[in-house]
């Protein structure tokens, strides 16, 4: 098996590591961190590395392939990049850097309404095949105006986000003043004074934005102002009335994210979405929840012969993937795993983790002696 990642980081724990010494500690703390007491965040990882698989090595048995079709296009693995806000201010330029690589490596992107990139950049980098995750506007003018834009820009797949009805409590992010409106402290500007690297590209780049939300917000702003436009901007607390002029609008495929439950599967289902991704926002919503892993098994054994059944949340490896795909999911994403990436290795950080994450993939498959990823619940303890 051919290595085609740095081999100073062999692990994505290597890349947090590194990660945490390159940034500055709220921007790291911000990536890292959950909600409240971080109990879900722990919960995601620890539960799904419980998953157990079964080895068949007597058997006839060719080679293993990660490729992967959904919505009806072949992916060279099942695993994406999850929508993640802010990514500018975690690294510099991360959208664009990810957004590259993952059309390099045919795999999907998601770009976040609230991420540092906008909608027709990173259309243009990905010659039209990223998806895009809409915040729900708290005007009908706004949300047609921006799913217009997704649409003109040839996004294949939108994802509408219903697991945030209101923000989340991260103690983390407001001790560091991250959360609305922010704020920035002689203690965060120290912080960036000992991170050099992340200041220059900072600088090279410039000051992060909400790009994709530019031509709707008014000019100079100070951050008490950008606070209160953001929370008039948007009601986050989706409905079946809310979904449904979505979907008569949307001519791509559509998909509802934050999806923890059996009931509101089988209310996508009646509403004529064309897939769910099974998450929990990286527990940074709901501390008191399920982790990812325990739904998903239930959810795609009920449905998933209805409606594409998808995950995110809690996975950080390449066994990870095959522990969420024989556990039923039709496909993966990652969040904070290709960003902790992006903040260890920069440019290189994309590229790097993608490699890294086919290759523990396509090692557990050989191991397995598993031909396709489809094949892996034969596999499930």
């Amino acid at each position: 098996m051919a290595l085609t990642f740095d081999t100073r980081y062999p692990a994505i724990e290597d890349l947090r590591n590194k990660a945490k010494q390159n940034i500055p500690r709220f921007a790291f703390e911000y990536l890292d961190g959950g909600c409240n007491e971080d109990i879900n965040l722990h919960r995601n990882t620890t539960e799904l590395r419980d998953v157990q698989l079964k080895p068949q090595y007597i058997k006839e048995y060719d080679q293993s392939s990660i490729k992967t079709k959904l919505f009806g296009v072949e992916y060279d693995a099942p695993v994406g990049v999850a929508p993640v806000g802010l990514q500018g201010l975690m690294w510099p330029n991360s959208p664009e850097i990810l957004a590259k690589a993952a059309f390099k490596h045919n795999l999907p992107f998601i770009l976040s309404t609230v991420t540092t990139s906008s909608i027709e950049r990173i259309s243009e980098l990905t010659e039209g095949k990223a998806w895009f995750q809409l915040y729900h506007p708290a005007e009908n003018r706004l949300r047609d105006d921006i799913i217009n834009r997704a649409a003109a820009a040839e996004c294949p797949v939108l994802v509408i986000l219903c697991d945030v009805p209101t923000f989340g409590f991260r103690p983390r992010d407001i001790r560091n003043g991250l959360a609305m409106p922010p704020k920035m402290s002689v203690q965060n500007i120290m912080q960036i004074l000992g991170k050099p690297n992340w200041a220059l590209q900072t600088l090279k780049h410039g000051q992060p934005n909400f790009e994709t939300l530019k031509p709707y917000m008014p000019k100079g702003l100070d951050l008490k102002q950008l606070g209160k436009f953001m929370d008039q901007t948007f009601s986050g607390r989706l409905n079946a009335e809310k979904i449904k002029p979505i979907r008569d609008m949307w001519k791509g495929k559509l998909v509802l994210k934050g999806v923890a439950s059996l009931e509101d599967t089988e209310q996508a289902i009646k509403l004529g979405l064309d897939g769910i991704i099974v998450s929990n926002h990286g527990g940074r919503q709901l501390d008191a929840g399920e982790s990812t892993i325990k739904p998903l098994k239930s959810i795609a054994d009920t449905y998933g012969d209805q409606i594409e059944v998808m995950v995110d949340s809690g996975l950080r490896s390449g066994p990870d993937i095959a522990r969420a795909m024989a556990s039923g999911a039709k496909f993966t994403f990652m969040g904070r795993t290709f960003m902790y990436g992006t903040a260890a290795l920069g440019a290189k950080g994309g590229d790097h983790t993608m490699s890294l994450l086919k290759v523990q993939l396509q090692q557990i498959m050989e191991q397995l002696c598993c031909e396709r990823v489809t094949d892996l619940p034969q596999h499930l303890i």
